[in-house]
């Protein structure tokens, strides 16, 4: 059930590798590190290359089915079972999609109340942030693909500034190889789930690719890049930090800025947090587009609407959550549901839709 879409709305198939991009690459570079390394210390960059391969199945999976069904998952879901119980797994991933937006937001006002403004009201900067994000979203879904564009581009820099660290780097630090066992390198394949999380987005967006089947490769592309630049951070990490010092860094992307310094700047790591503003902005903008676009094909209400109430929960949620447990508690439970997202029910689906597929042909 091909999803209408106007020709003014739609965007070339190669912006598909920084919208792909621009999603997984958010707050959780800030401090992935640690939670990976609790578990599998020195092997921890395994565990990212594994991780990064896995996605590259899940996202081939989803290319099967959208491509043979030419439409989004709201119309998949209705295909395999039915208007009512179809609609109602949409709106559980319109939720999900919401709660994937405030974990973004709240972990990176989070990172700048600890880091930079500890007075700051978390719903002031919400307020301001939020209504940016609603300018960019009102002005269409290219307009987003734009920020998504300019999130990837802007900050580039920062990739170079990573190879400070090296001059204190300790490469022994990455020895013994192949040292922890299959259960602890699951257990930190888990925590990098959140760190990937947002390719999933194109089950929303894709009717709005020119010749979508020609995207598939981009997508690839776009998490390959992802998981080169995790790979590269997460072993500059282990040559510089101790496995010990590690696990007591909550923020180890930022602890590294702190040793840059430059004669007319102190503290490179407020540029660094600066310039992550950029790098959020799609990560959001995507998400809560997502999010008022199901409500749209489900409710068949304007986007517009939707989206303002989507943004004030976001902002009332923001507000209610006020200490780092709660924090941390979000963070788990949106990690976790994303985990059996894309790992269990797109592969269950999968299989439901091919199997449906199979049985109608043969009738």
């Amino acid at each position: 059930m091909k999803v209408p879409v106007k020709d003014q709305y739609l965007i070339n198939p190669s912006l598909v590798f920084f919208i792909v991009h621009s999603m997984q690459i958010g707050v959780g570079v800030l401090g992935f590190q640690r939670y990976v390394a609790i578990y599998t210390e020195q092997d921890s960059w395994i565990t990212v290359l594994i991780a990064g391969a896995t996605i590259h199945i899940v996202i081939w999976i989803m290319y099967k089915m959208l491509n043979k069904e030419q439409g989004d998952i709201i119309s998949i879901h209705e295909n395999v079972f039915g208007k009512w119980i179809g609609g109602l797994l949409s709106f559980l991933f319109m939720l999900y999609l919401i709660a994937l937006g405030i974990t973004i937001l709240r972990t990176f006002i989070e990172v700048l109340q600890v880091w930079m403004f500890p007075l700051m009201k978390t719903w002031t900067f919400s307020l301001v942030y939020l209504i940016a994000i609603y300018y960019i979203i009102a002005g269409g879904f290219r307009t987003v693909v734009g920020a998504c564009f300019l999130g990837v581009v802007i900050p580039f820099y920062l990739i170079f500034t990573f190879l400070a660290p090296l001059e204190f780097a300790n490469f022994r630090n990455l020895l013994p190889v192949f040292d922890h066992s299959i259960k602890e390198t699951l257990s930190s394949f888990k925590t990098m789930t959140l760190s990937y999380l947002g390719f999933e987005l194109l089950l929303v967006y894709y009717p709005f690719i020119k010749k979508p089947e020609t995207s598939q490769k981009w997508a690839h592309y776009g998490n390959l890049f992802t998981v080169i630049l995790y790979l590269y951070l997460m072993l500059i990490t282990l040559v510089y930090f101790t496995p010990e010092h590690l696990k007591r860094t909550i923020w180890a992307t930022l602890t590294m800025w702190k040793i840059i310094k430059f004669p007319f700047v102190e503290r490179f790591e407020y540029i660094g947090i600066a310039s992550w503003v950029v790098v959020i902005l799609p990560n959001l903008c995507l998400a809560f587009w997502a999010a008022s676009r199901t409500a749209k094909r489900l409710f068949n209400v304007k986007q517009k609407k939707v989206l303002i109430a989507i943004l004030t929960i976001t902002l009332i949620a923001n507000t209610l959550l006020r200490d780092r447990a709660s924090i941390d508690l979000l963070n788990s439970w949106v990690s976790k549901i994303g985990l059996y997202f894309i790992y269990g029910y797109i592969p269950f689906l999968f299989v439901c839709f091919s199997f449906l597929n199979k049985v109608r042909k043969k009738t």
